[in-house]
């Protein structure tokens, strides 16, 4: 009997391990092709980018301005870059806004409020995410511009007279505020002309959009902080304060950096909100509070394409939009790679 029962264990062993490592096989497989099916889409975009936006890329300069009726008398590479400015600038705005904010919001979330008060708080600040472009649009039009619009002729009574006595006054500064539109030192940095909407106003937006995605992902490497370090920093007589200086931000400063470009990336792709603010321009230059100044890469596509004739037309916005793939796919390469190295070094391996 002993050895019958034996056996028949040695027999449902083997059994479960066929099964195990058939299921382990199957669940490969699938994981494997799921991989390698995402490639494989990301390079069948690449491949579609590239080969319908490849005449615009060699068609002359005076055939772009011939064929392509919205350039304005531009080149490919003139409005392109004209674009690419004002993606990048609005970006770079909304970033500068809304990293502080959220570290402080990721702050309060894991290591200063009550927990159930957290719950409730981190919950709200994930709904924001999930709210369509095209209403925070509407609403940085008719609630957020006329709010800001005092504020902003504020900032201009306060600060156009000092940029205008640095011209003045600095060697050099004139010369640089002559001859190159790019240098910012100058008083049509801060030179308000109403409505507010311009290139700071749509970074503005833009900030309260990618508000949710750095907050949490910074709630997420504050909350990877060992407890023993910050008991061992409390128990030293730290501070709060001078504990999650010393013992949560050093230990979060690869995931900052990492959540503060995935909100980049966000900001770069982002389309219906700023084609509502932003009164569109064309220009290189940093004139923050001035309508018909600046446009993006995703605005300028959208708002073409549909009176687009085909050909060239088509081709040339296919090309802008090959532009901002290159540039958000470095972006979030970028953070993958930070990441990457974040997680070395995470507090699971403290």
């Amino acid at each position: 009997m002993p050895n019958q029962a034996q056996g028949s264990e040695r027999v449902e062993k083997k059994r479960s391990k066929a099964v195990g490592g058939r299921g382990d096989v199957v669940f490969a497989g699938v994981a494997k092709g799921a991989g390698i099916l995402i490639i494989l889409l990301l390079g069948a975009v690449a491949f579609f980018l590239i080969s319908q936006s490849y005449p615009a890329f060699v068609a002359s300069d005076e055939t772009v301005q011939a064929e392509v009726g919205f350039t304005r008398g531009m080149s490919f590479w003139q409005f392109a870059g004209a674009a690419l400015f004002g993606t990048v600038l609005s970006a770079l705005i909304a970033l500068t806004v809304a990293t502080p904010f959220a570290i402080a919001i990721a702050l309060f979330i894991s290591h200063y409020a009550p927990r159930r008060f957290s719950g409730v708080l981190g919950y709200v600040i994930d709904l924001l995410a999930a709210i369509p472009s095209v209403v925070f649009g509407l609403w940085g039009m008719h609630t957020l511009e006329p709010v800001i619009r005092p504020i902003f002729a504020w900032i201009s009574d306060i600060l156009t007279p000092v940029l205008e006595w640095w011209v003045r006054s600095v060697p050099g500064m004139g010369y640089m505020a002559e001859n190159f539109d790019w240098w910012p030192l100058t008083p049509d940095l801060v030179h308000f002309v109403p409505p507010a909407r311009n290139i700071l106003m749509g970074g503005l937006v833009l900030a309260i959009m990618v508000l949710p995605i750095i907050t949490s992902l910074c709630r997420e490497v504050f909350l990877q902080t060992p407890q023993l370090q910050e008991e061992a920093a409390l128990g030293l007589g730290a501070t709060r304060w001078e504990m999650i200086r010393m013992t949560v931000l050093p230990i979060g400063r690869s995931g900052i950096v990492s959540a503060a470009m995935l909100g980049l990336g966000r900001a770069l792709g982002e389309t219906m909100a700023l084609l509502m603010v932003l009164s569109a321009g064309l220009q290189v230059n940093i004139q923050l509070m001035s309508p018909g100044q600046h446009s993006t890469i995703a605005s300028q596509i959208a708002l073409n394409w549909g009176e687009a004739q085909g050909g060239l037309e088509r081709q040339f916005l296919i090309g802008l939009g090959l532009l901002l793939f290159a540039l958000t796919f470095v972006v979030n390469f970028v953070a993958r790679r930070i990441m990457a190295r974040y997680s070395e070094f995470s507090g699971a391996n403290a």
